[in-house]
């Protein structure tokens, strides 16, 4: 019986290593001023530590990005601007609406309590070189823009 869970236990842990080797994804957050994200601030994230040596510099593939914010947001949509750097020289910008409720101003993000999260793919392949700076900045009609916790983006291969 004991050998038995121990082989049991063996495959799976098996089964777990080779599961994770083919996906790695860069990721990184950003917080936001609790008086408000000011339209003329643009977050940078730098989607992969550059001081480690194993970092591949140009990736190909989904780029993912997320927002948290909490129950003091008023809209029920975010407008942000993304650029980013390509291979070389060349920076794409996209623009992206991210849906944060329905039409009856319930919250589409996963979450509990005061806070929730939202993500949308904004390209499912692209080439992104993830040493470099990943800038975002909401562009909504409004000055300052209260309620939103976090920015995030993630690229997946």
């Amino acid at each position: 019986m004991r050998s038995l869970i121990y082989n049991i236990c063996i495959v799976v842990l098996v089964a777990l290593s080779f599961g994770s080797c083919g996906e790695r994804s860069y990721s990184r957050w950003a917080n936001l001023p609790t008086e408000g994200w000011v339209y003329a601030d643009t977050v940078f994230l730098l989607p992969v530590d550059t001081s480690l040596y194993d970092n591949d510099s140009l990736v190909n593939g989904a780029i993912r990005i997320a927002v948290r914010h909490g129950n003091s947001y008023r809209y029920s949509n975010l407008w942000l601007e993304m650029t980013y750097h390509t291979d070389g020289r060349r920076l794409m910008r996209d623009t992206i609406n991210l849906r944060l409720a329905d039409v009856y101003g319930r919250w589409l993000g996963s979450g509990f309590g005061a806070s929730y999260q939202q993500e949308a793919t904004v390209s499912p392949s692209s080439m992104i070189d993830v040493t470099q700076p990943v800038s975002l900045r909401h562009i909504m009609r409004v000055d300052t823009l209260r309620g939103i916790e976090q920015v995030g983006i993630e690229v997946v291969r």
